[in-house]
């Protein structure tokens, strides 16, 4: 499995705005089992996006689609700032299935 979290940081006032507009259309991501956005408690204007994928590619894949085009290119005005995302690699959890791992 591919996991990713950001905190994107939404112009003020828009985080409401922005955090409609990110779960429009999230059913329709093939390879992704989990898409979590959430607001950050300590940042009025943060959000957090929490991601897991089958694998890279089908999230690579999924940049590509055109409702996620869409909706990448309305959010662009609303957001402050995209923070660099922290790369995971999930081995399991509620929902998800069991990943080989290493122990």
């Amino acid at each position: 499995m591919y996991g990713l979290i950001v905190k994107m940081v939404a112009s003020p006032g828009k985080r409401e705005e922005l955090i409609s507009l990110l779960l429009q259309g999230t059913e329709e991501m093939p390879g992704c089992l989990s898409y979590v956005i959430a607001n950050d408690p300590a940042d009025d204007d943060g959000i957090w996006i929490t991601e897991v994928w089958d694998d890279k590619a089908s999230h690579d894949a999924s940049l590509s689609l055109p409702g996620v085009k869409k909706t990448l290119a309305a959010a662009r005005p609303m957001i402050a700032a995209f923070n660099p995302p922290v790369v995971t690699t999930p081995v399991g959890g509620r929902g998800l299935p069991a990943a080989k791992h290493a122990n």
